[in-house]
């Protein structure tokens, strides 16, 4: 299992221009790609603000994005959601704190931009 951050289900989207060929490679190969809810409220919320153009209302895209490249979208449990609060303050992003509470739930590495992640003991592929 491999976890996408929010700046990976865009790259991703977005041709995977931004993201290695061995994160690409380990993405074909991987049988089981996730997403944390908390990145589609991300991607929605910044849709609303003006801060992501994208080609279509946000639901919709996170739909075609999901169903395209076959995601599992992981929701936030009660274990998840009280796990990130005790994660030490290296990362103050709440968003991101849920997404590296998720990975580390679900021993699964992360394929994101933010080397913080890694402070945590997550794997982070890039």
């Amino acid at each position: 299992m491999m976890l996408l951050d929010t700046c990976a289900i865009l790259w991703l989207a977005g041709g995977g221009d931004r993201l290695s060929r061995e994160t690409l490679a380990a993405i074909d190969l991987e049988a089981v790609v996730t997403v944390s809810a908390i990145s589609a409220f991300e991607i929605a919320l910044k849709y609303r603000k003006e801060k992501l153009v994208l080609p279509m209302p946000a639901e919709e895209w996170w739909e075609r994005v999901v169903d395209h490249h076959r995601l599992d979208v992981l929701d936030l449990s009660p274990v998840i959601v009280m796990g990130a609060t005790r994660l030490p303050d290296i990362h103050r992003d709440p968003a991101d704190r849920f997404i590296i509470a998720t990975a580390l739930e679900h021993n699964s590495p992360v394929v994101t931009a933010d080397r913080r992640f890694a402070e945590y003991g997550v794997q982070v592929l890039g």
